[in-house]
């Protein structure tokens, strides 16, 4: 992969932005082994969507076409949405819940199948109530929301280079 041709820009976003994602589950992983920061339902479907979203943007990477691109990227763009929203409500609406059990969160998490697959990872060990936590100041889970958002403005801005790129040449 060459990172300086033409579109070396929207191959630079794409890279930062698997890495960024995988980055996240990775210090998720360290708070929770090494801080004994035990996760809640919310946050380990946030960890799966980082982890979906850093395939998406791995499929960008290897479907060069501008389409291949968009798609990838329009499919990760999505994937930060539903993390953002994830996030929000879990700061909003979950972290004043005495219980998590059977929300949303927890019904896909139970239906991937991921809990029990790789429970080190996708296993949600506390309540949402438990689970609220400060890290360096703010609400984790505002800083998987801020994540999310910059994630976002990059595939956005993968999605805009390469539909300014395939008309150009039109």
């Amino acid at each position: 992969m060459n990172l300086f041709r033409p579109n070396s820009g929207v191959r630079t976003l794409l890279v930062g932005s698997a890495l960024a994602a995988l980055a996240a589950v990775g210090v998720a992983l360290v708070t929770q082994y090494v801080y004994d920061m035990q996760p809640c339902p919310w946050c380990v479907l946030q960890r799966l969507i980082f982890i979906a979203l850093a395939l998406s943007a791995a499929l960008a990477l290897v479907w060069r076409s501008a389409l291949g691109q968009r798609v990838g990227a329009g499919l990760a763009l999505i994937l930060a949405g539903c993390g953002a929203a994830a996030a929000l409500w879990q700061h909003f609406v979950a972290a004043a819940s005495a219980s998590c059990n059977q929300t949303l969160a927890d019904r896909i998490i139970g239906f991937s199948g991921l809990d029990r697959l790789l429970p080190e990872v996708f296993a949600a060990y506390a309540s949402c109530a438990e689970a609220k936590v400060n890290l360096l100041g703010l609400p984790y889970e505002g800083w998987s929301l801020g994540l999310f958002v910059l994630l976002a403005a990059a595939l956005w801005r993968v999605i805009r280079r390469t539909s300014r790129d395939s008309t150009r040449w039109r």
